[in-house]
C-alpha cells in the first residue's frame, strides 16, 4: 500500500486531502461541542449533512442525531421543535426537511461556515 501511495501522486493527494478534511472536521466539532449550544450545534450538523447529501431532505431520527451530537433524544426534539416553529425546518417521523437554509445558517454557530469554506478550498485545489 505504501508503494502505491508513494508511486501514485493522484492517490496520494486524494488521501492527504481526505485526511486533512477529516482532521479539520473532528477538531472543529470538538471545539463546537465545548462552546456552542445544542441548537447551534444541531443547526451546524443539519447543514453539514445537507451539503454532504446534496439534499434538503434528511432521513434521520432524533435518536440518531442525539447519538451523533452526544445528547439526549428529548433535547434534540426540543431544539428541533424551536427550529420548526421558526420555519427553518419541517419534521416528520424519521425525516427532517430544511426549509430555510440561510435562516438555519444564521441560527447555527460559525463552525458551519468554517467547515464549508474548508471543503470548498479543498475541492478547488
Amino acid at each position: 500500500m505504501y508503494e502505491e501511495f508513494r508511486r501514485n501522486p493522484f492517490l496520494r493527494d486524494l488521501l492527504l486531502k481526505y485526511t486533512n478534511s477529516f482532521l479539520v472536521q473532528i477538531s472543529q466539532s470538538s471545539i463546537c461541542n465545548c462552546y456552542h449550544t445544542l441548537q447551534e450545534r444541531l443547526g451546524r450538523w443539519l447543514l453539514v449533512a445537507r451539503d454532504a447529501l446534496r439534499s434538503d431532505v434528511l432521513l434521520l431520527t432524533h435518536d440518531v442525531i442525539a447519538r451523533l451530537l452526544g445528547t439526549r433524544r428529548a433535547s434534540v426534539t426540543v431544539a428541533a421543535g424551536l427550529m420548526q416553529r421558526a420555519g427553518l425546518i419541517k419534521m416528520s417521523r424519521g425525516q427532517i426537511t430544511i426549509l430555510d437554509g440561510p435562516g438555519l445558517e444564521a441560527m447555527s454557530c460559525e463552525c458551519y461556515s468554517i467547515l464549508r469554506d474548508h471543503v470548498r478550498r479543498l475541492q478547488s485545489s
